[in-house]
């Protein structure tokens, strides 16, 4: 959409317009020192709270107030079972079939259970492609994998770089490096939507281009699930990873999501770490048997899981299901084309913003360079009252979440900026 218009009007009409627009009272809104709502474009660091989160997590309390061990079995959300009631809603919103997805553990730490199964390292072929300004976390993960399997983790390491002078990375230097070390990469992990610049990648694209050269392909999700339309199944990756405390609104440190293609459902021969949690349900608690992986994704899960947790993500996961993803998208591209229109009013000369134009590129965030500025611009834009985050060197990525930001909050947050920089 080009028609944007300038003016406050325009921006609150847009917001009366808004299908959408109620859902903004179904959050927390950060507030200042005098009661006022700050301007929340930080969901792509942590999402807000929505009211209803509170009333999940009590009625877990509650049951095991009153019920105690009983609440894994009469519980009004038996416990024993939880994790099942965030399948069919998670597989919806990633794109995934019901077996193909879970909830458990940790971001970093599924990821590694991930490649303990999809890394599989032979003499010929041992590297790990990642992209080159990848999250640390997922930078860290990858260098430990290989250190532990005997290899140095700086030549084990094959980094997909964006050109000179580039910040954005191109498919075809991707293409030239498996064409060049295809052979020896092992695995092909990359951040499905990048942190810093906020890139969407074609997962099926990479995928593709993965398997055409022998090699295992995972993704990294934390800044796509509950944002794009990742569309995992039909991808062909081999597995994906992802948070939801981001756009999917858990909480702190919530727990993470995981995929595995089904056609990895039924392979009881993959190496993986496991744990009584991945066994066979119907014999799980006769402790004396043998191990019995389940199919699925479910399958490399180790310990029964954190009430407390997943009563948060099932509180976030019923809105989604209640709006519907394809309404968020569709907000989403509008709202974020919006920002975009209003800080390219500002100027070439004052901001460049280094994300994707096209909006199949990119999900809400928009990363933004202020030429000539430091982090004091956005110790200014804090003190105004505007949520977001500094990334070094001279980035502040925003993210108007179309669940809870309004095309106000976006023209309120440019109108501050542009009074800071004048």
């Amino acid at each position: 959409m080009s028609n944007y218009k300038p003016g406050l009007d325009y921006a609150k009409e847009q917001d009366t317009l808004d299908e959408l627009a109620s859902y903004r009272q179904q959050f927390h809104i950060p507030k200042d020192k005098n009661g006022k709502e700050l301007i929340y474009l930080c969901g792509n660091s942590l999402g807000l709270q929505p009211k209803s989160t509170k009333t999940y997590i009590n009625q877990e309390l509650e049951d095991w107030a009153n019920l105690g061990v009983d609440g894994h079995t009469h519980g009004k959300n038996p416990w024993l079972g939880y994790h099942e009631f965030l399948t069919e809603s998670t597989a919806k919103l990633v794109g995934a079939k019901p077996i193909e997805v879970v909830t458990m553990n940790s971001l970093t730490a599924n990821l590694h259970f991930m490649m303990a199964s999809f890394y599989k390292p032979t003499k010929e072929r041992n590297k790990i492609l990642i992209e080159s300004d990848a999250f640390p976390s997922d930078k860290y993960a990858v260098e430990s994998q290989l250190r532990h399997h005997g290899y140095d983790d700086k030549e084990g390491l094959i980094l997909w770089t964006p050109r000179e002078g580039e910040e954005l990375l191109r498919y075809e230097d991707l293409e030239s490096l498996l064409e060049t070390h295809g052979k020896e990469i092992a695995l092909v992990m990359i951040g499905g939507v990048n942190y810093y610049t906020g890139q969407f990648f074609d997962f099926k694209r990479i995928t593709t281009l993965g398997h055409k050269h022998g090699c295992m392909v995972g993704f990294d999700c934390a800044h796509g699930a509950g944002n794009v339309n990742l569309d995992l199944h039909n991808s062909g990756a081999d597995f994906a990873v992802w948070c939801t405390y981001k756009y999917m609104n858990s909480g702190p440190g919530s727990l993470s999501g995981c995929f595995v293609h089904e056609r990895h459902a039924h392979n009881k021969d993959l190496n993986r770490f496991t744990g009584w949690w991945s066994h066979n349900k119907a014999t799980r608690f006769n402790m004396r048997h043998e191990f019995d992986v389940l199919p699925g994704a479910e399958g490399w899960q180790l310990s029964n899981p954190p009430i407390l947790s997943m009563a948060a993500i099932k509180a976030s996961l019923d809105l989604f299901s209640e709006v519907g993803f394809d309404k968020l998208l569709k907000k989403s591209k509008k709202l974020t084309g919006y920002f975009e229109y209003l800080l390219k009013a500002l100027g070439e000369d004052t901001i460049r913003i280094i994300t994707p134009e096209h909006p199949n590129e990119r999900g809400c965030q928009l990363s933004i360079q202020v030429l000539k500025a430091d982090k004091t611009l956005h110790t200014k834009l804090t003190e105004a009252g505007v949520v977001s985050d500094w990334r070094e060197p001279d980035v502040i990525r925003c993210a108007p979440a179309p669940l809870y930001n309004s095309f106000t909050d976006v023209y309120l947050m440019v109108e501050k900026m542009k009074t800071i920089l004048n």
